[in-house]
C-alpha cells in the first residue's frame, strides 16, 4: 500500500477536527465600547446594581439630608427679625457600608465620591477631607462603629481637633437590599440610608431613598444546554 492515508482515515479525522473548529470559531467575539452621551440612558445591569440604581438613590437621599442644614434653633429664630443663616456644619464622612446581597465592588468608591461631591456643592455642609478622616481612624485605631461609643467619640474628636480639623457631625452611608423571588425571576429592593450624628448632643438625622429593580431570567436554549455530540 502507498503511504497516503485512506479515505476512511480522512473521514474519521474530519469528524474529530470539525467540531473543534466550530467550537473555536464560535467562541471568538469582539468587544466594542462607546461613550454614553449626556441625556442617554445608562446601561441596566442584568446581574447586579449599577449606575442606573445608585445614582437616583444618591440624588434623593442627599437632597433629603441637605434639608437639615438650614434648620435654626427656635430660640435663635424667635429673636431675629430676619432669616438666620447658619455657618456650614462640618462633617466627617466615615464611609459607605454595604449590607446588600450584592458585592458592589468599585461602586463603593464611586458612591462615596458622589455623595461627598454633592455635599461640597451644596454649601450647606462642609465635609472634612477624607484623608484626615482616614488618618484619624488609623491613628486612634478605632472602627467606624466605635465612634458612637462616648469614649471612642472623645478620642476621635480630640485627635481631629489637634489636627486642626474639628467637626460637628459624623456621616454614615449604608446600602441594604431585600429580595423577592418568583421562580427564576426576582425583584430586589435597594435602600440607601444616610445617617448624620451630632457629636455634641448625640442627636441624629436619618434619611433614606429606595428603588426597586426586577430581574428576569430567560430560559436557556436547548441547543446550548446540550453537548453537541449527544
Amino acid at each position: 500500500m502507498s503511504g497516503r492515508p485512506s479515505i476512511m482515515t480522512l473521514i474519521a479525522a474530519s469528524v474529530v477536527l470539525l467540531p473543534l473548529f466550530l467550537v473555536n470559531s464560535g467562541c471568538r467575539s469582539k468587544q466594542h465600547a462607546r461613550i454614553v452621551q449626556p441625556g442617554e440612558r445608562n446601561m441596566i445591569g442584568s446581574h447586579q446594581a449599577g449606575t442606573e440604581t445608585f445614582q437616583p438613590l444618591i440624588e434623593e437621599a442627599v437632597a433629603k439630608l441637605l434639608g437639615h442644614g438650614y434648620e435654626v434653633p427656635a430660640s435663635l429664630a424667635s429673636h431675629s427679625p430676619e432669616p438666620v443663616m447658619l455657618a456650614p456644619k462640618r462633617i466627617a464622612f466615615i464611609g459607605v457600608e454595604n449590607r446588600s446581597a450584592e458585592e458592589i465592588g468599585d461602586f463603593r468608591e464611586q458612591i462615596y465620591q458622589c455623595i461627598d461631591a454633592k455635599i461640597v456643592q451644596s454649601g450647606v455642609f462642609q465635609p472634612i477631607s477624607r484623608r484626615y478622616v482616614e488618618a484619624g481612624l488609623r491613628e486612634t485605631r478605632l472602627r467606624p462603629d466605635e465612634l458612637l461609643v462616648p469614649s471612642g467619640m472623645r478620642t476621635f474628636t480630640a485627635y481631629m481637633e489637634q489636627q486642626g480639623q474639628p467637626f460637628d457631625h459624623l456621616l454614615y452611608a449604608t446600602i441594604t437590599s431585600g429580595t423577592t423571588r418568583d421562580n427564576r425571576n426576582y425583584q430586589r429592593d435597594y435602600l440607601l440610608t444616610l445617617e448624620l450624628v451630632d457629636v455634641r448632643t448625640g442627636q441624629f438625622y436619618k434619611e433614606s431613598a429606595a428603588l426597586s429593580k426586577g430581574y428576569h431570567q430567560s430560559a436557556i436554549s436547548k441547543w446550548s444546554a446540550m453537548n453537541w455530540w449527544k
